[in-house]
């Protein structure tokens, strides 16, 4: 595994969501201030979170398992094992999968926790999802994008304010895979949760971390152009492709995965 080293300094003043997603899940690499935003949040949240976490190994090893050995995850949040590289190295020892996240606390434990398998390879890059051409430069060092990329945007692109084009950003990403490839996505919404939307937002406003949760029409446009694998856009309970299937509970978040045709 490789990991880009710069000098970042950890920010420990204000919230950031990887560490308050941290919390949730019930992860120690987190701090007071970001304690005090997950604290005030609704108390469904923890259970979303464990719900979309559990969507993402369901999904990638659905897709190890149907011939896919290389992935790029970005928005990879504080390492909660297992990770999606033990996730696919457990069904494909091989594959190879390229990390990002903006977090310093992240990059901080990449190199402890991100190891791959020997027969395989993980590599980490310190990005923000709005540099996605510098993301897919950086991945093509270990990825061969001539053959199949299961792109993964997990729990991400509901901090990415409308004015900073998530669709686009999304786009652009998307664009550089290959035919045959797939995305991977959930989505933060308060469909199934309406009477929460108004305190999840201004918790989060509250900690300076911008939050816009989508509704089902607002998630659809991000599978523009691709093939959605049953069952489609679903709420994160309802997605599985072997059984058993999930318990089904009111979830926080919308996911899907779709191949790029």
């Amino acid at each position: 595994m490789t990991v880009d080293k710069p000098e970042l300094r950890i920010d420990t003043s204000k919230p950031h969501p990887a560490r308050v997603y941290d919390w949730l899940l019930g992860g120690k690499d987190n701090y007071p201030v970001d304690q005090q935003v997950a604290e005030r949040l609704p108390a469904q949240a923890r259970g979303n979170a464990a719900r979309n976490r559990a969507f993402m190994h369901r999904a990638s090893a659905w897709l190890a398992r149907n011939g896919v050995d290389q992935f790029l995850d970005i928005g990879t949040g504080i390492p909660t094992e297992p990770n999606l590289h033990q996730v696919v190295q457990d069904i494909t020892p091989s594959a190879r999968i390229v990390y990002a996240d903006n977090d310093p606390i992240v990059l901080r434990h990449a190199e402890a926790l991100l190891i791959s398998r020997p027969e395989g390879a993980t590599d980490y890059i310190h990005a923000d999802v709005r540099q996605p051409e510098a993301i897919v430069e950086h991945a093509r060092g270990l990825l061969d994008f001539d053959r199949p990329v299961a792109l993964s945007l997990i729990a991400l692109l509901h901090f990415l304010p409308d004015d900073e084009d998530p669709y686009g950003i999304t786009r652009t990403l998307v664009d550089a895979l290959p035919p045959g490839s797939f995305l991977v996505l959930s989505h933060g919404t308060a469909d199934q949760h309406p009477e929460l939307k108004d305190e999840t937002e201004a918790t989060y406003k509250k900690g300076a971390i911008p939050l816009r949760m989508r509704t089902r029409s607002e998630v659809e446009p991000f599978f523009e152009g691709l093939e959605l694998v049953d069952p489609g856009l679903v709420f994160a309970t309802q997605w599985y492709r072997e059984e058993p299937a999930p318990v089904q509970e009111r979830s926080g978040f919308y996911v899907g995965v779709g191949r790029v045709r």
